[in-house]
């Protein structure tokens, strides 16, 4: 018998219990009926109690012996001649530290080789303006996946730095250049605290939803290597906050509903603030070439802006993007631009942009400052040039330039242009 099944009697404890009850209930009907019942069925359990309760003490006896084997193994305790009896011993137990071993086997990952500078130019294709990041984090990630032992996730980054520098846009990006599942939790959604924590992690038996798994706890345990993104994190409650802890230091999260631990070691967790605008942004500036001391004023600063040091303390990675400016804010309009021409079903001409209207949207930006985001570019170029994409439409376009004029920016039928050209030409 293996000292596994000898551990698995433990399940019997409460059996035990019951043994020992009606060994007592016997015994208590000897000593009354001994004297008084000499016939019947009460005389012969009179007669044969002592015997029965002597069958009833060494069962209750040799199960007490199994359930103290089970907790000596258990806490690693059980003596030097019992562990000398192979017939008790898994070969495991007697020849190595098991527990050890399937620890290691449960934290034993496959590495993964990356190309850092293929990583690094994909997603600089996409992100504009960021390119240190892309490097930096392309660099961790390559190192990081590297690795065989692992008990951690893959990674646990901070994006700060002003709205619409790209924060959530690159955790986008890199989930979609890696090949890996997109887990995106809007955390402003979660600031009420209990509620919160049950939508991600399960509710607890008997409570409301306890039937299924949390959004977080259900995804990671379809797809563990997720990047998961956990945008303006500093705005959740703080025992949402607590619960990602274990996540991160240990490996692993717990569902509520059914008290399973999930792993999160082949995940990647990306958290996005917007806290500490203007002072990260200028210590951005002032430690450029500095990555640790730039690191140390930066986890400074957004625990005084109200981050709870236990989850600074867990996050490898703190990257401060910068404000975009000029030309980049000219690539991320001239993008959305085309991104918005093609939801009208329309193509945009090659140098169809009308640079002009590209100057208006950049003058708009820098004007806002720090307070400007993604989405008043978005919202100024929809104010712009969405009546003019309809209309141009609507007279059969399917390719479009656009014109900045006295009265704003005007869309007009580039493949009616061009036929007009080439019959012109000939």
């Amino acid at each position: 018998m293996a000292i596994d099944t000898v551990f698995r009697l433990n399940r019997f404890l409460p059996y035990v219990f019951l043994v020992t009850g009606i060994l007592a209930f016997v015994q208590l009907a000897t000593l009354f009926w001994h004297y008084s019942v000499k016939s019947g069925l009460l005389g012969w359990v009179a007669r044969h109690g002592r015997p029965i309760g002597l069958i009833f003490a060494s069962l209750a006896l040799i199960g007490w012996l199994f359930v103290l084997l089970g907790a000596l193994h258990r806490i690693q305790k059980l003596p030097k001649f019992i562990k000398k009896w192979n017939w008790l011993m898994d070969i495991l137990d007697r020849l190595t530290n098991r527990a050890e071993l399937e620890r290691k086997i449960s934290e034993n990952v496959e590495s993964i080789y990356i190309d850092a500078d293929k990583l690094a130019d994909a997603l600089k294709a996409k992100v504009v303006g960021q390119d240190t990041i892309c490097v930096d984090l392309a660099a961790q990630i390559r190192r990081r996946l590297a690795l065989k032992q692992r008990g951690r996730p893959v990674g646990v980054f901070l994006f700060a730095g002003p709205p619409g520098a790209g924060k959530t846009w690159l955790g986008k990006v890199l989930a979609e250049t890696l090949g890996r599942k997109l887990l995106h939790f809007d955390m402003t959604q979660f600031s009420a605290g209990g509620f919160g924590a049950t939508s991600l992690f399960g509710a607890a038996k008997g409570y409301i939803g306890s039937q299924e798994y949390g959004k977080l706890t259900s995804g990671l345990r379809e797809h563990p290597d997720s990047v998961v993104l956990l945008d303006e994190f500093e705005k959740a409650h703080g025992d949402v906050h607590k619960n990602f802890l274990t996540a991160w230091n240990d490996g692993f999260v717990t569902e509520k509903s059914d008290g399973k631990q999930i792993s999160t070691t082949r995940a990647i967790f990306v958290l996005t603030t917007n806290a500490a605008v203007d002072t990260l942004s200028e210590l951005s500036r002032t430690y450029a070439g500095n990555a640790d001391e730039l690191r140390r004023t930066a986890v400074s600063t957004l625990r005084d802006a109200g981050f709870a040091p236990e989850v600074l303390n867990r996050i490898d990675r703190i990257f401060v993007f910068s404000l975009l400016s000029g030309l980049d804010i000219a690539r991320v309009a001239a993008l959305e631009i085309e991104r918005m021409i093609g939801g009208y079903g329309l193509t945009v001409a090659e140098g169809g942009i009308d640079p002009e209207i590209l100057l208006d949207l950049i003058s708009r930006q820098e004007r806002l400052g720090n307070s400007a985001s993604s989405r008043d570019l978005t919202r100024s170029i929809e104010e712009s040039i969405a009546d003019s994409l309809i209309s141009v439409k609507q007279m059969g376009a399917t390719a479009v330039t656009l014109v900045q004029t006295e009265t704003g920016v005007r869309a007009e039928n580039a493949s009616a242009a061009a036929l007009q050209a080439q019959n012109s030409r000939g």
